[in-house]
């Protein structure tokens, strides 16, 4: 598949080893983060070079309309146009509802939620014009199912999963496809917050006994990417038959 994909979030854990498994299938890169440039340039470099592919890196605030728009040209330009975009940029709150701030709430519904619907409508007008593309954005379970003491985390995997769902009958008649994958328990540092032990327990509820790793995260997102384009306004999950 030799497509331009732009990746969120790309300097780890889902975000980085879907960048080396899109590389790996010939699709040329602009990978994002927001604070681990330095490492993120190193990547582009070392996927350059083994697979032959463009690789671009771009530090910026997808919480931030501005700095999303600001985003989508950079990578625009530098790969001629975006035919996938993955929202993958993401973070987690663990806590009592109670204790959750004002601060912190705006913080994860910005960056999980706010910036999908930034950079989404920020690729879109090229999208619509070439009538072709796909957005896959990255969701959770938890987003269907809810979590207990990740109220805020739910609540805008949950939005994700309702913008996906919307956008995806809005664009079907420009031929442009929007998924989201909602993951279980992936092997990531978002979840280093949790001790041996309780990893343990949490891999006893999950009937394959295990914690997915990233790079299944990432093959994942490929296979959604490469689905044929009938596949449009689906919630996937992939959590090992957990919930």
């Amino acid at each position: 598949m030799n497509k331009n994909v732009l990746i969120t979030g790309a300097s780890r854990g889902i975000g980085l080893d879907a960048a080396k498994v899109f590389a790996e299938h010939g699709c040329n890169l602009a990978l994002c983060c927001h604070n681990s440039i330095d490492e993120l340039k190193l990547l582009c470099a070392k996927l350059s070079n083994q697979y032959n592919i463009s690789a671009s890196a771009f530090c910026a605030d997808v919480s931030d309309s501005k700095q999303s728009l600001q985003l989508i040209d950079n990578a625009t330009r530098a790969l001629g146009s975006i035919d996938i975009l993955i929202n993958n940029a993401g973070i987690s709150i663990v806590g009592l509802i109670c204790d959750l701030s004002d601060e912190d709430w705006m913080k994860i519904v910005n960056t999980n939620l706010s910036s999908v619907f930034y950079c989404s409508r920020s690729v879109l007008p090229q999208m619509i014009r070439r009538k072709s593309g796909k957005i896959i954005n990255v969701s959770s379970v938890f987003g269907i199912y809810g979590a207990s003491c990740e109220a805020a985390y739910s609540a805008t995997k949950g939005g994700v999963n309702a913008l996906t769902r919307s956008m995806a009958k809005e664009l079907a008649i420009s031929n442009i496809q929007v998924n989201a994958a909602a993951f279980g328990a992936i092997d990531t540092s978002m979840n280093d917050n949790l001790s041996d032990e309780e990893k343990k327990s949490l891999s006893a509820e999950i009937p394959a006994d295990r914690f997915a790793t990233s790079m299944e995260a990432g093959e994942f997102l490929y296979h959604i990417a490469s689905s044929p384009s009938y596949m449009n306004g689906q919630i996937i999950q992939f959590d090992g038959g957990w919930i």
